[in-house]
């Protein structure tokens, strides 16, 4: 679990700086907001699409392979973004990091999967989110310091380097000490002995997929404009302003284990639904609390939901689907989360142009609302 970890950290090093650099972006190639959230749609639209390859690759050539390449390519184009020349150039890179950035989450929670016991695979899998949460907890907070000494270009160049070094030295430690695909296949127990079909059961998994993966895309949609949010509503430096994502992906630090734990011992519907209406309630908040505290007990509260959301998620689907299409299934599931930030990021840049943050703010909360009531009656009509 250590290395899953270390990997998981390593990986987001990178894909973890568009959002706090944005402000600094935005200035240098004067972009209002739409074009701005195609800064995070790029990576995230594309990034999204290969999830599906990725997991069907994965499931047959062997997730290894594949968890190194969406480690050492992100560092790759990282160094690339941090070079680039002009808006159009970055965006060609951010596609390419999110192509070769792709394979990594289907590959790496197969992996886990296979490597720990089904009764502990939720603390597992939680545990693994604290590798990527202390990157996005950290990088931020590096991104700050060292782009108001070397502006914006800095970070990507920094965080890159590392990013490729640790890469390759995972992917020699990976091959001595986690077994191939098809060895981790049998060592899984879930393979061999299947409990038979419940009717329903696919239409309970979509479902739960959907919902998990809708509530998850939209949230993190409205984060990628918290920065431009405390910088043009109250002001805030540029530099507290990307530190301030921190608090986000801080709560994974913690909250991806306690998810985990809750998962293995509680029902995991119940609390995807409990998270989802606890996020679009803070959703909602953002606009109306007090600048200062109010607005950190709201980003504080989105870091838990998002943190509790994806770990309960990818535990339901591990659970609920055969070995042999594990990755392909959890592929499914990234592509929807990732994907759909990445749709919906320049949507909400577009709501804020015309609306304003409230408003725009207040439909997502309103969206969430009515995606959880769809998928709350196809639940119940499923269970009959």
């Amino acid at each position: 679990m250590p290395l899953f970890v270390l990997a998981h950290l390593t990986h987001h090093l990178v894909t973890a700086l568009p959002v706090p650099l944005l402000p600094y972006i935005r200035d240098e190639f004067a972009l209002d907001y739409t074009r701005a959230g195609f800064i995070i749609s790029v990576f995230s639209v594309i990034y999204g699409v290969c999830q599906l390859p990725a997991g069907w690759l994965a499931d047959r050539l062997g997730p290894r392979v594949l968890l190194t390449g969406g480690i050492v390519g992100v560092g790759v184009t990282g160094l690339l973004a941090g070079i680039s020349p002009n808006y159009i150039i970055l965006i060609i890179v951010l596609a390419l990091m999110g192509i070769l950035g792709g394979g990594y989450h289907p590959a790496s929670t197969t992996m886990i999967a296979a490597a720990v016991e089904p009764r502990i695979r939720g603390r597992a899998l939680g545990l693994h989110l604290v590798g990527g949460s202390f990157s996005y907890f950290l990088a931020p907070l590096a991104a700050a310091g060292i782009a108001a000494v070397w502006g914006w270009r800095g970070p990507f160049i920094v965080m890159a380097i590392p990013s490729i070094g640790i890469g390759i030295i995972l992917h020699v430690m990976l091959k001595k000490r986690v077994p191939d695909h098809k060895a981790a296949g049998r060592m899984d127990s879930t393979i061999s002995v299947e409990a038979p079909p419940v009717p329903g059961t696919m239409r309970r998994l979509i479902t739960v997929v959907a919902l998990s993966a809708f509530t998850q895309a939209l949230i993190m949609s409205i984060v990628s404009f918290i920065p431009l949010f405390l910088v043009d509503t109250f002001g805030t430096g540029k530099e507290m302003a990307a530190a301030s994502i921190s608090l986000v992906y801080f709560m994974g630090l913690w909250g991806g284990p306690v998810g985990g734990y809750l998962s293995d011992r509680f029902n995991r519907v119940a609390i995807i639904v409990i998270m989802s209406v606890i996020g679009l309630i803070a959703i909602y908040l953002l606009t109306v609390v007090s600048y200062g505290s109010g607005t950190v007990a709201m980003l504080v509260i989105i870091g838990i939901v998002v943190a509790f959301t994806t770990i309960v998620a990818q535990s339901y689907i591990v659970d609920r689907t055969p070995a042999r299409n594990r990755s392909t299934a959890l592929g499914f599931y990234f592509f929807g989360s990732m994907e759909g930030t990445g749709v919906f990021t320049p949507l909400v840049g577009y709501l804020i142009d015309q609306f304003g943050f409230h408003m725009s703010f207040t439909i997502g909360s309103l969206a969430i609302l009515a995606a959880l009531g769809v998928c709350l009656a196809i639940l119940w009509l499923s269970r009959k």
